[in-house]
């Protein structure tokens, strides 16, 4: 049964801010429901356009957070379907033709590091991964398992739909640039197609998740100039992360894993030592 917030009437909702251990009936924040326009205002033209269209798979053990994150979802216009262990989401996610999986990492059966690794297997889907653990290590873990982005719990609703938006932004939207850049750009083997957001290695076409290719996108599109991990931080994952910046380090050397030919020696994705990562002319 959904929580209620005494005292509040429509045209409010519920936004779900709680601990699992200590979850009450007021224990629940309120957002005003402005209208139509405002929160059309908080997206891009073209994504509100088509945001009904867009199918986001929720993932969690704890029903009571399911619910407030479908309802909130469901509000924005997304079409929202749920699920409760780490099995049933591998098995949903491989039916349906979702644009986004928003996956817990606790869960029975199959834990969401499992489950995100085999969702991976089969599919470049930007994926969420929420977590009631704070240590670099376990969100190193995620995103080593494939996760494009994380947040830990308890967590406010309006976070959550910010990181939404900012993953199917850079999932499906590809932002106006003052110079005008060729949307084919090749360096030796590899060739990235902006337009089409499609990679190649040698002429094969490579599989990657949305953050590894905004990441060699932008790093092609500034050959030779060092970037640290915190610039890349800023510029690709584009809002105020909190995470380790450990992270970066994580996807560049996922993406000689599957770009360089040889990801021990690479040829293009480049450490400066001390000072951060470049694409080699």
């Amino acid at each position: 049964m959904r929580p209620v917030c005494r005292g509040v009437r429509q045209p409010y909702r519920l936004l779900y801010n709680y601990r699992p251990e200590n979850a009450t009936e007021n224990n629940c924040l309120v957002e005003r429901r402005w209208g139509k326009r405002l929160k059309n205002a908080l997206l891009p033209p073209a994504l509100s356009d088509w945001r009904n269209k867009v199918k986001i798979l929720v993932v969690d053990d704890e029903k009571l957070l399911v619910k407030g994150m479908k309802f909130n979802l469901e509000n924005e216009g997304y079409t929202v379907d749920a699920c409760y262990d780490g099995e049933e989401a591998v098995e949903t996610a491989r039916g349906g033709d979702y644009d986004l999986i928003i996956l817990d990492l606790m869960m029975p059966r199959k834990d969401g590091l499992q489950a995100c690794q085999e969702i991976r297997s089969f599919s470049t889907v930007p994926i969420i991964m929420l977590t009631a653990r704070s240590e670099k290590s376990d969100l190193l873990m995620g995103f080593e398992s494939g996760a494009d982005d994380y947040l830990t719990k308890p967590f406010d609703i309006l976070e959550l739909k910010a990181r939404v938006r900012a993953l199917l932004r850079r999932a499906y939207i590809t932002a106006p640039v003052a110079v005008e850049l060729p949307s084919v750009l090749t360096r030796g083997h590899i060739t990235v197609d902006e337009e089409r957001r499609r990679a190649l290695k040698s002429g094969e076409e490579i599989e990657l998740t949305v953050k590894e290719f905004d990441l060699i996108l932008f790093l092609m599109k500034n050959p030779g100039r060092v970037y640290s991990r915190e610039n890349l931080l800023d510029l690709v994952w584009g809002y105020d992360y909190q995470g380790d910046t450990r992270t970066v380090d994580v996807h560049i050397r996922r993406l000689r894993e599957k770009l360089e030919l040889d990801p021990a020696n690479p040829r293009y994705i480049v450490t400066k030592w001390g000072v951060g990562y470049y694409f080699a002319d």
